[in-house]
């Protein structure tokens, strides 16, 4: 790592990279760049595909910031050609991880990081770390048959997806950069035989540390347990510093919070109407982060069987309703999988049923702070909510913008049922099927939900105040992205940077924004990349 006095600061080659995982860890010995099964080892050391000409189009001037990054690194050809993967930094140790998974509910062996390279790890001025990775830099090891790479479509959804849910208040992993490679790369999109070139693009992603589920589940369907307990001892020691020494004890403290923080990520999810899409063990963070974005999407009009996964559309096993389940079910495998380093199943077990007591917990707490109560009130609250899910459904209702609109409420009866509900109309897709049965269901339940607020004896403003900062006024909508994506296309980066300053203040009502926080055009309805996706990128 190069010290010289010359070195401006917040330049890229101050970076002091702190290599923790590669230098505690087994190491595939084989040095080729080849796919195959890699045996008792963490990760294979590779280098990113050269590419023909980098070009960053967006950054994220916060994670920049976080790494102590200028402006000026950030904007310079050397920040291009390193996130770009053409050149490595001094201190960089690059690597890809092995892991497995369980893939639609199916084992599915060695996966690993099939398009991902570790560049390293960056303790910065905090002594955080922060592992560099970028996404779509060529092959690795553990590609399969894939080529290793990513296309604009896709890095432009991920880049923005994961700013947009840290401002949501989201856990997750960052981005930094989105990057042009200057390639052609060819993807079916929907499976369907319709391949074509799409321009190539590189996002280099930032977490802690993007430890998988399926780290652990490779070594426990291999039967390594030597090496399974090397990965939790370095887990714990590095990134759950606060537990104390690897011990029986420190496990079970360990694996609760790891069910602890799956389940306050996932009721975030919850709370934003955000669908990943794509659950599988392999894409469950170690550090309940949201990790992988890939067929994601943003509940429009509120519908709890809704998927926006094609690979997914007949089952719908990562539907919006199902994923807290999902979650617990994922626990459970890494349950199975942790065995071989615990005397009993006995405290995974109390584990995962505590999952399930905190998820109901804080899902309860987050859906009162939508509302606007004060707190939540089983007696009460528990029918109120449950109503609310059902009537929602009754018309195509915009999630959104439901409660968005929902603090303009007063706590003033109106008799009316059509009076009743017109601070929401904004919110209904086909507000001519507001009648009869479901206008009164509808109209009863805000009166409910008034009589509830009077209760709480809360002012109208202070109510409203702390609904809207829970409550977004702006999503990444699938449209806002495929709009963004098309013009990228077209070589005018704009909307993607203008998005991503509008996403940084979800909660804000950014005057002459408004657009952006209207319902789903109708263009969209049944669009590819609004209304469903592929796993392809």
């Amino acid at each position: 790592m190069s010290t010289a006095s010359s070195i401006s600061p917040g330049s890229l080659n101050d970076l002091p990279f702190d290599n923790r995982f590669t230098r505690e860890l087994p190491a595939d010995p084989n040095p080729v760049n080849s796919r195959r099964q890699v045996q008792g080892a963490c990760y294979s050391r590779v280098l990113p595909t050269v590419v023909a000409s980098p070009q960053i189009i967006a950054y994220s001037a916060e994670v920049a910031e976080i790494l102590g990054l200028s402006r000026e690194a950030c904007e310079s050809e050397q920040f291009a050609a390193v996130f770009g993967g053409n050149q490595q930094l001094p201190g960089m140790d690059p690597f890809a991880m092995c892991y497995g998974g369980h893939q639609f509910g199916n084992w599915a062996g060695q996966l690993g990081d099939g398009r991902a390279i570790n560049l390293g790890e960056v303790r910065n001025q905090q002594g955080q770390h922060w592992t560099l990775q970028l996404k779509g830099a060529g092959p690795t090891p553990y590609s399969r048959t894939a080529d290793g790479l990513a296309v604009l479509r896709s890095s432009v959804r991920e880049f923005l997806c994961s700013e947009a849910m840290y401002h949501l208040g989201v856990p997750t992993t960052r981005a930094l950069s989105l990057t042009l490679s200057g390639e052609k790369v060819m993807r079916d999109m929907f499976y369907d035989g319709n391949a074509a070139y799409e321009p190539g693009a590189i996002v280099c992603r930032v977490a802690p540390s993007f430890t998988r589920f399926g780290n652990f589940q490779i070594f426990a369907a291999r039967n390594d347990d030597e090496t399974l307990r090397r990965l939790v001892d370095f887990t714990i020691k590095n990134d759950f510093p606060h537990l104390g020494e690897p011990s029986q004890e420190t496990y079970a403290r360990w694996f609760e919070e790891i069910c602890r923080t799956t389940a306050e990520m996932v009721a975030h999810w919850m709370r934003v109407g955000f669908v990943h899409g794509v659950m599988n063990t392999d894409n469950m963070s170690i550090l309940g982060l949201t990790i992988d974005y890939g067929p994601y999407g943003w509940l429009e009009d509120y519908d709890s069987t809704w998927t926006p996964n094609t690979t997914d559309a007949s089952g719908r096993r990562y539907r919006f309703g199902n994923q807290p389940t999902v979650a617990h079910w994922n626990l459970y495998q890494l349950a199975n999988a942790l065995l071989g380093v615990f005397d009993g199943p006995e405290p995974l077990e109390q584990a995962l049923e505590m999952y399930s007591t905190h998820y109901e917990a804080t899902i309860q707490s987050m859906m009162a702070e939508k509302l606007g109560l004060k707190e939540f009130e089983p007696t009460t609250d528990k029918d109120i909510i449950k109503e609310l899910l059902e009537v929602l459904q009754l018309v195509e209702t915009d999630m959104t913008i439901f409660f968005r609109q929902l603090s303009n409420i007063g706590i003033v009866n109106a008799d009316d049922d059509a009076d009743c509900l017109s601070p929401l109309k904004a919110a209904w897709y086909k507000p001519e099927q507001l009648i009869g049965d479901k206008l009164s269901r509808i109209a009863n339940w805000v009166r409910s939900y008034r009589n509830r607020v009077q209760q709480d004896g809360t002012t109208e403003e202070s109510r409203a105040t702390k609904m809207n900062s829970v409550n977004p006024k702006y999503v990444l909508r699938n449209y806002m992205a495929v709009l963004a994506i098309e013009k990228s296309e077209q070589g005018d980066h704009s909307l993607v940077n203008e998005l991503l300053e509008l996403l940084r203040h979800p909660y804000d009502e950014q005057p002459g924004k408004e657009e952006f926080a209207e319902k789903r055009p109708e263009w969209a309805r049944t669009r590819p990349g609004c209304s469903m996706l592929s796993c392809s990128s």
